[in-house]
């Protein structure tokens, strides 16, 4: 997880450090960045997983918020990392889940 983690940190910072909030934008931004963290980790050649992106992009307004999930599967091999990423004017959040496959 932690070269997963890494991965995540550095997207996220290229691809928002410096963006400002913008809705229209927000869903290319996810697709962009869902992609580039999924490329990259593929690129590990982690055998015999599966590797799932989850991205979520808000507004920073006085607001609190809570991203969860909820999966079915083998704490023996499966395993997640997520990220938080945050400037002045939005939040972002990064979930990877590499799940293994027979």
């Amino acid at each position: 997880p932690s070269a997963v983690r890494e991965i995540c940190e550095r997207v996220l910072l290229d691809e928002l450090g410096c963006k400002d909030y913008f809705e229209d934008n927000a869903k290319e931004w996810i697709i962009n960045i869902g992609n580039a963290i999924k490329s990259e980790v593929k690129s590990l050649n982690i055998p015999r997983y599966k590797v799932i992106v989850q991205v979520t992009i808000g507004q920073m307004k006085d607001q609190g918020v809570s991203v969860a999930s909820r999966c079915l599967w083998d704490i023996t091999f499966d395993n997640y990392t997520a990220v938080n990423f945050t400037n002045a004017s939005l939040w972002a959040n990064v979930m990877v889940f590499g799940v293994y496959t027979d």
